[in-house]
């Protein structure tokens, strides 16, 4: 909790919840601090062209680690608790694996994955994706900010080595298992009253960007039958898509337009052009099918009637994901042995660990969040809880590394 402390208080939003963008000064007080403790475990510390961090404890053992971890970026006004739960989780559990001198068979790494929130870029995961072999050089040159500036240029002068990423591009059978502990961002857990979640898949989503281009003009002399109001279809396109995933699509699957511009934003002129994001997901690749189906038909449909001009751009996409079997099968049996009151369910938010499905066998661990709130200042989980979740995640990663168990195995 004294880790937390410290790394919260890195925010260029004091009193307003935490605002630590990935590559920005925030970021990097949070990277010392971080850098400092695993310096005082004798870790060995690589952080990679796109800014994730690795931390192996016993890399000397030189076989496929089992690594642990999350994140430490947050969105605007965020939370304490998103992310940096599993940093620290991961930082304390190799803590206690040193102190206990534990005969480890394999190395266990920390990460620390870089733009998890895709707070500076619009575009989630990108450090992941990095790691995980799912972004071409000539793609992060193309993904921009507001600003204009690229994901290429952000890592250049945050002085990382990004002309050389793909020599940081995870291979097949380097790690032997990737587990993330994480907060729910949802009100399951609680309302269960179950201490410890364990995650079976991972949504699939699709992000959109629409634009809607019309025609910008006077609001008391331009009559309503002669307008080109990009606003007014927007609002059509926006009320259609919530309808459509409620209504047309699966149980499973929701969709959410968290992000408008509107220019050139004045209340006594229709706007010229507005631009709004559409986010699609789902366990269900056929939930976002329909979604995004829908979507391209009612944006043709709205374009044509009111004369407006309108694209629709993919910005992001990632597929639903199956966690692994073994390690869902080890984190339940570890929880039914250390009694922990838990229930097996879906995540409707997407984690750094589902890019590297494929790559390794993937597993997570969720602990409650209050009220099921996420990525605002009310976000909060108890120090019980998190030790929950830490202390399952001990025994498990245990089970995965120490000697005396694969002994037992045998």
């Amino acid at each position: 909790m004294k880790d937390f402390e410290n790394i919260i208080s890195y925010t260029s939003t004091p009193g307003n919840g935490c605002t630590r963008f990935s590559y920005s000064r925030e970021d990097r007080q949070a990277r010392k601090y971080l850098s400092a403790r695993m310096e005082e475990l004798g870790l060995d510390v690589k952080v990679d062209a796109i800014g994730n961090i690795r931390a192996a404890y016993r890399k000397d053992l030189n076989k496929p680690s089992i690594m642990i971890g999350s994140h430490h970026d947050t969105v605007k006004n965020g939370g304490k608790y998103d992310g940096l739960t599993g940093v620290l989780a991961a930082l304390e559990i190799i803590r206690v694996l040193k102190e206990e001198e534990a005969e480890l068979s394999r190395p266990i790494e920390l990460v620390s994955f870089a733009e998890e929130e895709g707070s500076n870029f619009g575009i989630t995961m990108v450090g992941s994706k990095v790691f995980a072999g799912k972004y071409e050089l000539e793609e992060l040159k193309a993904i921009k900010n507001p600003e204009g500036k690229s994901v290429y240029e952000a890592a250049k002068d945050f002085g990382l080595e990004i002309d050389h990423m793909e020599r940081d591009i995870l291979q097949k059978g380097e790690i032997d298992a990737m587990i993330e502990l994480h907060i729910e961002q949802g009100q399951v857990l609680e309302s269960q009253q179950k201490s410890i979640g364990i995650v079976q898949a991972i949504a699939g989503m699709k992000t959109f960007k629409v634009t809607i281009d019309g025609d910008s003009n006077h609001a008391g002399t331009t009559p309503m039958n002669v307008r080109s109001d990009p606003m007014a279809g927007a609002v059509e396109i926006i009320s259609h898509i919530q309808k459509t995933a409620k209504h047309e699509a699966l149980e499973t699957t929701v969709a959410t337009v968290g992000k408008i511009e509107c220019k050139p934003n004045i209340p006594n002129v229709i706007p010229q052009i507005v631009e709004f994001y559409v986010d699609i997901r789902d366990v269900e690749a056929e939930g976002v099918e329909i979604v995004s189906r829908k979507l391209a038909q009612k944006v043709k449909e709205v374009s044509d009637e009111h004369s407006l001009k309108s694209t629709i751009e993919l910005v992001g996409e990632s597929d639903t994901v199956k966690l692994s079997s073994r390690i869902i099968g080890q984190i339940e049996e570890t929880a039914k042995e250390q009694g922990f009151d838990y229930l097996k369910l879906n995540s409707g938010a997407v984690h750094d660990t589902a890019m590297l499905s494929g790559l390794t066998d993937i597993g997570m661990l969720f602990i409650p969040s209050k009220g099921g709130k996420s990525h605002c200042p009310e976000e909060y989980t108890s120090i019980k809880d998190i030790k929950a979740g830490c202390d399952l995640l001990l025994n498990v990663v245990r089970k995965l590394a120490c000697k005396e168990t694969e002994k037992q195995k045998i």
